[in-house]
C-alpha cells in the first residue's frame, strides 16, 4: 500500500479530513459512490461535490495532502476542457455564421 501523506496541523474541520480520506480511500473500494456518500456523510452527492470542489482549492487542503488535491484539481480541469468542448465543439462555438433572413 502507499504511505499516508503527512498530515499538517488540525487546520481543516474534521467533515474535510473526512472528505479528503474519502476520495483518497475511494480508488481501493467498490460500488457505487453516490451511495456511500450518502451513508457516509448524510449529504446529497451533489451537495457532496459542490463541498469537495470548494476544498480543493483551499490552500489547508493542499497542505494535508497535496498529491490527492493535485490529482483532483486536474481531474476537475479535465472534465471542465471536456465540457467546454461538448458544448461549444472543437471549433471555440463558431460554427455556423446567423442567418438573418
Amino acid at each position: 500500500m502507499g504511505a499516508v501523506p503527512e498530515r499538517a496541523p488540525d487546520t481543516l474541520s474534521e467533515r474535510d479530513r473526512r472528505i479528503l480520506d474519502f476520495e483518497r480511500e475511494w480508488s481501493r473500494h467498490v460500488g457505487a459512490k453516490e451511495a456511500a456518500i450518502r451513508e457516509r456523510f448524510s449529504l446529497t452527492p451533489a451537495r457532496y461535490y459542490q463541498l469537495l470542489n470548494g476544498l480543493i482549492d483551499d490552500v489547508d487542503a493542499v497542505r494535508y495532502d497535496p498529491m490527492l488535491v493535485g490529482r483532483l484539481r486536474r481531474l476537475r480541469d479535465a472534465r471542465t476542457a471536456a465540457r467546454g468542448t461538448r458544448v461549444f465543439g472543437a471549433d471555440g462555438g463558431a460554427g455556423r455564421p446567423f442567418d438573418e433572413r
